[in-house]
Parts: C-alpha cells; structure tokens; sequence
C-alpha cells in the first residue's frame, strides 16, 4: 500500500509537470489538466496541558510538515474529474502532519494516502459532486468539520443569481454521504445527510447559509474501537460578512443545536445528556492574497460534547485525542477556547501565520478538567 501510494504521488506529479509546458497543443489530452499543491512546514509548542486525572502533560514542541497534491482533469466545458494525494498516517484523518524525526521507518519512506476521488459536472449554476472530496457544504471554519476530512457519497447545488442591491444569490444544496457500508440495505449504513440553503445580500457583504445536518449510526470511538452507536441531528445557523466595503474587516458566527434527545440513552452519562449546543464566532482584519498583505483574527469557540462528532473537527486547537482508546485520532468537542492568529503574506502564495490556542474541558470526564496552550508557526507555500 505505502509503495502504490507513493507511486501514485509521482505518477501525478510529473503527469502535471508535463501539463504545465504542453498548454500550447490546447486540444491535446495533456492541456486538459490543472495541477495543484501546497508544502508547508510548522514550529508548534505546547504546555500547560493537563489531564482528566489531575497529570499534565510534558511540554512538546515539534517540528512538522505537509505536502498535498493533485490533478483535475476537464472532460468537457461543464465536468472534470480528479484526485489528490497528501501525507498522513492512513488512519489518522485529521492530521496530514508528519514530524520530522518520527522514526518513519528508520527515515523510510514517507506515508502517503490518496484523500479525494471525485466527478464533477458544474453548468448553469447547478454542481454535482460524485466520490469523495472535500466537505461541500459552506462553512465557516473547522470547528464543525476539519477541511482535511473528506466525505464520501454524492452531492447536488443549485445556485441562482439576482441583479438585485438587497439580495445577490440564493441556493439549496444535499447530499448524503457513507461514513460505513453495513453490506446491507442503505439505512444500516452509518451514513452522514445535509440540506443546507446559502443566501447572500448587499452585493456579498452578508451571507446566511442556515443548515440541518443528520448523521446515523455514529460509533462513539472511531477506528474500530466503539462501544456503542449514536445518531446527530443537528441544526446549524452560519453567518459571515464584511463589515467595511473595503472587506477587510470581517465577522464570523455559528450556532450549533443537536435536537436530539439522549435523556433514555443509557450509553451516555447523566453529565453529558444536554451537552448539545455549541457556537463559534470571529472578528478579522486583513487579507492574504497579494505581497505584503496581512491579517489579524480573533476567533471563540464553545462546543459541547455532542454539538459535532468530535473525531471529524479540527484537531488543531488542543493535544486531546482517543490515543488512550487505540485510535489516533482527535476528540475536539467538549470545550470551550480562544484563537489568536497574525499572518503575513512575503509573497502571492507564501505565507507566514502565527496562531495561538487556549483552551478548557466544560466538563470533565475524570477528577479534573483538561485544558491546554499551544503555539504554532507556519510557512505555507501554494504551487
């Protein structure tokens, strides 16, 4: 496996290296594709993270770096297909980061894994995605779903367009996607729905994307581990604009509401039954775009231990995760917490960002809360 992916690595790599002098022949097969990648490379230190028993965790920094890439292929003016490849641990899903010194077999070979394998068609304001590929409905940042975990299943939009001062678009969008294939019939599957309606207004300075997301058979432990099941219905109520025509100075908010009842769920402890809300929201200034451009962003985040699936959010804002359970990978809800990030653009795609996390447990789970800080500087570099 670790040989086919990284086989598959190269094989993209130069089929786009070649895409890229062969533009000139536009009817030529090679033409038709569109080659994409970012690098990165992290410094990230925490400390003062501590556990459900009352230790703390050692202090650790690490350095750390990620390399994704992929290819699209356009069939025709209206559908393309295509697949991307990144670094990771294959059951590790949130984290495409690998450490430098992590002993990957004895400075082996690096674990590459193919995350996206998609059809598109996209014409007259209607898309519809097939396969898997990145979480398609609007979002405002990760605290729901990380951008690294990717659905599989299928996905349909229809977008419409006003000449209008007061309202610019409107659109609705579903799709129902496999989390777990039972072999049997369709409502065995541990599956993942959504219907979302996206609305913007006052020539894009507001957008109003209110959602409802239904998620079945839900193991409580990912990779294998779960000891029970549990279903999600959770409502979401997604806001963003600009609040300067300029759109340099922006807000986010999210409101999450799982309308679920767990009250006869002899599963979940009594603590935990109406921990079932969760909201996010941010204030920005800046941008990333062109040289010398900048950013400043202050973010919040509360989210109650069943406002998300945990092992599907970011794994980003604190060292939680069901290592302790066999699985690798996070369990970001059941906090609440701050981000401060800065970042500056050296260059159109080459970015330096700073971001800083503090974060607490709203309930515990063992004698004492667990909470955490962390430090992280990137370099991302898009080619």
């Amino acid at each position: 496996m670790k040989q086919f992916t990284v086989l598959c690595f190269f094989i993209s790599f130069l089929t786009a290296g070649y895409a890229q002098n062969l533009t000139s022949k536009k009817d030529s097969i090679l033409s038709r594709i569109a080659f994409t990648g970012d690098f990165r490379f992290r410094i990230e230190h925490d400390w003062n993270s501590q556990k459900s028993d009352g230790s703390f965790r050692t202090d650790r920094t690490r350095l750390r770096y990620r390399l994704r890439t992929g290819f699209a292929y356009q069939i025709n003016s209206w559908s393309y297909f295509g697949v991307n490849i990144r670094t990771g641990l294959l059951n590790k899903q949130q984290d495409p980061q690998l450490t430098l010194g992590n002993g990957f077999a004895d400075n082996g070979l690096l674990p590459f894994g193919i995350y996206k394998l998609y059809f598109k068609i996209e014409k007259n304001g209607f898309r519809l995605t097939l396969g898997k590929d990145d979480f398609p409905f609007k979002k405002n940042n990760q605290l729901f779903w990380s951008d690294h975990v990717c659905p599989e299943g299928i996905f349909v939009k229809k977008k419409f367009s006003f000449e209008s001062e007061f309202i610019s678009s409107l659109g609705v969008s579903a799709g129902h996607f496999v989390l777990r294939a039972s072999g049997g019939s369709l409502d065995m599957d541990s599956y993942f729905q959504g219907v979302q309606i996206t609305s913007s207004f006052f020539n894009k300075r507001l957008n109003i994307n209110p959602a409802f997301y239904y998620l079945n058979k839900i193991s409580d432990i990912p990779d294998g581990f779960q000891t029970y099941e549990m279903n999600y219905g959770i409502l979401n109520v997604s806001m963003n604009g600009a609040l300067l025509k300029n759109q340099k100075l922006k807000f986010t908010f999210d409101y999450y509401n799982n309308l679920l009842d767990y009250g006869q769920d002899a599963n979940i402890p009594n603590n935990m039954k109406n921990e079932r809300f969760g909201y996010t929201t941010s204030v920005s200034y800046g941008r990333l775009k062109e040289r010398n451009d900048w950013l400043i962003m202050a973010t919040y985040g509360r989210m109650e231990s069943f406002a998300a699936v945990d092992y599907f959010t970011q794994n980003d804002w604190a060292r939680w995760d069901y290592s302790g359970n066999g699985s690798p990978d996070g369990r970001l809800t059941n906090f609440q917490g701050i981000r401060f990030t800065a970042g500056y653009a050296i260059r159109k795609n080459f970015v330096l960002k700073l971001n800083y996390y503090k974060v607490e447990q709203l309930v515990a789970t063992g004698i004492s809360k667990e909470n955490g800080d962390r430090i992280r500087l990137d370099l991302d570099i898009k080619f």
